[in-house]
């Protein structure tokens, strides 16, 4: 139902049209994300406006690089974020999960319910299940070890462009890298920090030959070729001024009536930038970093000083290495006094730091920063595109390795929890004599979305194996014996039904409960929505404001 008339200069749309058009608008883009769920999904290629080519099958990756301009779908792809920020898997399933939701909760509202009373009951069924996934399918990953840290990171890579031969390399490589980063005390609240991990990409060789290396990898060589190879023990400085000779600034000229004074500003110049290094190197530095630009002419005092010193260092980089070793990044030296100094209480330290070679490039390594282990993953791979997408999904898998050491919960994957948490809520539903139960009826029936999908992309008969996997959860429900079916989830590789659990396949039971939360809620927000009130643009007339 479209109306005009308003007092504002725009168009209203309310009612069911509006309703439709936002689930529409959702579910055309849960169908572009679709087909890359599971272990056999299929990769996107994205080009955009300038050429750039994007392969990949992360939802989040895909989302954010379609530039959806529908308001109601950009929810699913701030949803995708929030899910990658959170959990750093499932962002697929999410989206997915949130539009399933939401067609079903249209044909409800269709069908003379009010959305109050489905929205009553989404958020009755999301607690019931997030409940039973931690009292009844969860376990506790004290009793497993290890080897539950690299099946769940094996989990998150099948879906990955590294799922094939190199998941156990990849998943044991992600188990490393953050039990690596392992901090006695927590920073930022976090006792595994992933910013502790540097992903390093080097083209050449095969995937296979990526390693994880212990220390900070800075892809930025020394300043000369007469500074020292290696410094030990080391001490870091980390400047973010130039050490260049000092330039006058815009539009300030100096008028000289004698040349030699151009030679004297000169001398002065140099001075004044020899004196700042001399500083530094006082204070104990033999390793210096700075993000801008070292004059040719002030090299010879860091050789003299026999220190490393490198140039042009990204701030990225600059950050982790200030919180590897507790150096303070030194923006000016310029002190209360009004003079130029340096604290050495703003030095960083590290037991060595010398120069590599990684391929062709020349590197600087810093080994045993003294305040936070850190350590580098150097990625293989033939090509620009690949070595983007290993980097991804190595993200993904060490975010699911932190997840699972912070909640010390897993849960059996492969469609098992959906299966078991909507066999569960259609139980629940009938105990209700209410009328959410219709919408936690249909709650249960979205859960199944996910099974279906992976049946689907692996070319299965989907309503043949939902089917069976229903059964067995049925049956695991209904008899307290069988209570081990209840890990039963989807044998894609044989189209069966099988304990996942036994199998290796799980992921952290906070991600499940993430997916299912998140995506209620995005649906929730899509489903308040009865009006749509859209503004004209306002020319510019060109006239100048007075």
């Amino acid at each position: 139902m479209a109306s005009q008339g308003l007092s504002v200069d725009g168009e209203r749309q309310h009612g069911q049209d509006v309703r439709t058009a936002n689930v529409t608008a959702c579910v055309a883009i849960s169908n572009i994300v679709k087909s890359s769920l599971g272990p056999v999904g299929l990769d996107k290629m994205l080009v955009d406006q300038v050429g750039d080519v994007t392969v990949t099958n992360d939802g989040a990756t895909i989302l954010k690089l379609l530039e959806v301009e529908h308001p109601a779908a950009k929810l699913l792809v701030e949803l995708a974020e929030q899910q990658d920020e959170e959990v750093g898997d499932g962002t697929t399933s999410v989206v997915i999960l949130a539009a399933e939701l939401l067609r079903r909760a249209n044909e409800l509202v269709r069908s003379r319910i009010h959305p109050t009373t489905v929205i009553a009951g989404y958020r009755l069924a999301m607690r019931e299940a997030c409940k039973y996934i931690k009292s009844t399918l969860a376990t506790p990953i004290d009793k497993l070890g290890r080897e539950a840290l690299v099946n769940a990171a094996k989990t998150s890579l099948s879906s990955k462009i590294l799922g094939s031969a190199e998941s156990d390399l990849f998943a044991n490589i992600a188990v490393d890298a953050v039990m690596a980063t392992k901090s006695s005390k927590k920073e930022d609240g976090e006792m595994y920090p992933l910013s502790s991990i540097h992903m390093l990409k080097a083209q050449g060789k095969s995937a296979s030959e990526s390693q994880i290396m212990q220390g900070y990898v800075l892809n930025a060589p020394r300043a000369s070729q007469s500074m020292p190879t290696s410094v030990s023990p080391a001490k870091i400085a980390l400047l973010g001024f130039d050490l260049r000779r000092a330039k006058m600034k815009m539009g300030v000229t100096v008028t000289l009536n004698n040349p030699e004074e151009i030679n004297k500003i000169q001398e002065k110049e140099i001075d004044l930038t020899a004196l700042r290094i001399q500083t530094v190197l006082n204070a104990g530095a033999n390793v210096i970093f700075t993000t801008k630009g070292i004059d040719d002419s002030a090299l010879k005092y860091f050789s003299g000083g026999n220190a490393i010193a490198c140039r042009r260092v990204t701030m990225k980089d600059m950050r982790r290495i200030a919180r590897a070793t507790g150096a303070t990044l030194q923006l000016n030296m310029a002190d209360l006094n009004g003079d130029e100094s340096f604290d050495p209480s703003m030095l960083g330290h590290a037991e060595e730091v010398y120069e590599d070679k990684i391929r062709d490039d020349t590197v600087m390594m810093i080994k045993g920063p003294k305040v936070q282990p850190i350590n580098t993953v150097l990625l293989r791979g033939p090509n620009e595109m690949m070595c983007d997408e290993m980097q991804r999904s190595l993200i993904d898998a060490t975010s699911v390795v932190k997840r699972m050491l912070d909640s010390n919960m897993v849960v059996a994957g492969g469609g098992a929890i959906e299966a078991a948490v909507s066999t569960h809520l259609e139980n629940f539903a009938t105990m209700l004599g209410s009328r959410e139960q219709l919408a936690i009826a249909e709650f249960a029936e979205a859960l199944l979305v996910i099974p279906k999908t992976l049946a689907v992309n692996a070319a299965k008969d989907a309503t043949d194996l939902v089917a069976k996997l229903r059964a067995v959860h049925s049956l695991a429900q209904s008899d307290p014996t069988k209570i081990s079916l209840s890990k039963c989830g989807l044998d894609l590789a044989e189209g069966a039904v099988r304990n996942n659990f036994n199998a290796g396949v799980i992921e952290p039971a906070v991600g499940k409960i993430k997916v299912i939360q998140f995506a209620t809620e995005a649906a929730l927000t899509v489903l308040r929505i009865d009006d749509l009130i859209k503004l004209n643009k306002k020319e510019n007339t060109g006239e100048a404001l007075e």
